[in-house]
C-alpha cells in the first residue's frame, strides 16, 4: 500500500469524526501553544536585552562599586565596600596597557528646568570626553563635551532626546541654557534617541563635564562607574583581569579576599539574564510535558476506541491482502497526522498571540523558526509513540475474528 494512501486515509477517518478529532487535540494543541509562546518571548527577551542592557559599547566593560547582585544578602555585603574615587579612575587611565579608553561617569538625579518648563528626576551625568566613544552615541546636533570643556571645568552640557524635546520643542537648542539646582549650563549638542528599555527612558539624560560635575555636585557618599574599551574583541577576558589586578593592587587586596568592586561585561550580563530566562523556560518546558502526556494518553484511548470500531474494516482489509505492516502503518499515520494537526494549531494560536502582544504591549517576543520546528516534531512524535500500542493492536488481529465481529 502507498504512502500517499495511508495519508489519505487517515485525513477521511479525521474528517469523519470532526468534534471527537478536536476534542482529542486539545492536550497537544495547549501543549504547543505554550511551548511556542514561551519560546517566542524568551527569544525575543533575549534579544532585546543583548541589545539594549548588555550592550555596554563595542569591546567595553564596567567597573562599578557593586557589579551585578542577585539577592539581598549580597546587596547588604555590598553596602561595606569603599567608594570608588577619581583617583581609582586616573589610575585605570594611566596603568591599563590592554585598553584604549578609560571614561569616567557620576549621575545624580535632580530636576531640571528651562524657562517655566520642568523636567522632573533627569538624570545629570558627569563624565569625561570619550564617554561617547565608548558608548557608541550618537550626535543629533551640536557636538559632545571635549578635553576643553574638561580642563577648564566648563558650564557646559549635552542633552538627552527627551529633555530637548521638552525644552526646545520649536526652537534650536544650541546656544540655549537650562538650570539644574543653582547652576546654569550652556547648550551645546543633543543626542540622537536612545530609546527604552523596559519601558524606560533612556533619553532623559544631562551630561557636562565630569570635572565640572565634581566640583559642584559631587557627594560624599558618590561612587563614580568607569567604562573601559578593551583593544578588541580577543583581549576582553585579559583587559578585564588587567583591570581586576590594577583595582586590587590599589585596595591593598590580599589574593585570598574577594574583590571589593564590580566588573560587569556584557557575558556577565548575559550570563545571569540567561539564568534568569532558563528558570522560565523549565517551568514551560514540565507544563508543556504534562499536557504532551494527557494529549498522548488521551489519543491513545481514541485510537483504541477506534480500532475497536473498525474491527470488521481491519478484517475485510487482511482478507483482501492487507499485510500487518499494512494495518500497522495505516494506524500510526493516523495517530500521527492527529497529533500534527494539533501542533499546527497549537503553532497558529501562538503565533497570534505573540502578534497581538507585540503589537498592544511593549513587551519585545519574537518566534525563532526553531521553536516552530520543535513543536511540530515534538506533537508528531507523541502521536507516533502513543499510537504505537493501538497500532500494534489492530495489526495483530485475525482476520477470521474480525470479520464476525458485529461493531
Amino acid at each position: 500500500m502507498a504512502w500517499g494512501e495511508t495519508l489519505r486515509l487517515a485525513l477521511d477517518t479525521l474528517r469523519a469524526h470532526k468534534l471527537r478529532s478536536y476534542l482529542t487535540l486539545l492536550g497537544i494543541i495547549l501543549a504547543v501553544t505554550t511551548l511556542v509562546a514561551v519560546m517566542s518571548v524568551v527569544n525575543g527577551l533575549n534579544l532585546y536585552v543583548t541589545d539594549r542592557v548588555a550592550n555596554l559599547g563595542a569591546n567595553a566593560f564596567v567597573v562599578d562599586r557593586f557589579g551585578i547582585l542577585t539577592n539581598a544578602k549580597d546587596f547588604a555585603r555590598a553596602q561595606r565596600r569603599p567608594l570608588l574615587r577619581v583617583d581609582d579612575y586616573e589610575a585605570l587611565a594611566r596603568e591599563l596597557q590592554l585598553s584604549q579608553n578609560v571614561a569616567a561617569i557620576e549621575v545624580f538625579t535632580t530636576d531640571v528646568r528651562a524657562g517655566n518648563e520642568l523636567f522632573e528626576d533627569a538624570r545629570l551625568n558627569g563624565v569625561t570626553p570619550n564617554y561617547i566613544d565608548v558608548r557608541n552615541m550618537d550626535i543629533a546636533q551640536g557636538r559632545f563635551l571635549t578635553p576643553g570643556d574638561e580642563l577648564h571645568r566648563l558650564p557646559v552640557c549635552f542633552l538627552g532626546a527627551d529633555v530637548a524635546s521638552r525644552f526646545f520643542p520649536h526652537v534650536d537648542p544650541l546656544g540655549r541654557t537650562v538650570r539644574a539646582g543653582t547652576h546654569i549650563y550652556e547648550v551645546i549638542g543633543v543626542a540622537e534617541p536612545i530609546g527604552s528599555v523596559f519601558g524606560v527612558s533612556q533619553d532623559n539624560f544631562v551630561m557636562i563635564p565630569f570635572s565640572t560635575f565634581e566640583q559642584a555636585w559631587h557627594a560624599p557618599n558618590g561612587s563614580i562607574t568607569m567604562f573601559i574599551q578593551a583593544r578588541d574583541t580577543e583581549m576582553m577576558e585579559a583587559a578585564e583581569d588587567e583591570a581586576r589586578v590594577v583595582m586590587r593592587a590599589r585596595h591593598h587586596l590580599r589574593y585570598s579576599v574577594p574583590d571589593d568592586f564590580g566588573i560587569l561585561g556584557s557575558a556577565s550580563i548575559m550570563s545571569v539574564w540567561q539564568k534568569i530566562t532558563g528558570n522560565i523556560f523549565a517551568l514551560a518546558v514540565w507544563l508543556t510535558a504534562v499536557f504532551l502526556v494527557v494529549g498522548g494518553i488521551v489519543i491513545m484511548n481514541i485510537m483504541l476506541a477506534s480500532v475497536t470500531e473498525r474491527t470488521r474494516e481491519i478484517g475485510i482489509r487482511k482478507a483482501l491482502g492487507a499485510r500487518r505492516r499494512h494495518i500497522l502503518a495505516q494506524f500510526l499515520v493516523e495517530s500521527a497526522v492527529l497529533s500534527a494537526i494539533g501542533g499546527l494549531i497549537g503553532v497558529g494560536l501562538a503565533v497570534a498571540i505573540v502578534a497581538v502582544v507585540r503589537s498592544t504591549t511593549p513587551m519585545p517576543v519574537q518566534t525563532p523558526v526553531s521553536a516552530v520546528v520543535t513543536a511540530l516534531a515534538v506533537s508528531t512524535a507523541v502521536g507516533l509513540f502513543f499510537g504505537i500500542y493501538p497500532a500494534v493492536r489492530a495489526s495483530r488481529l485475525n482476520p477470521i475474528e474480525a470479520l464476525r465481529s458485529e461493531v
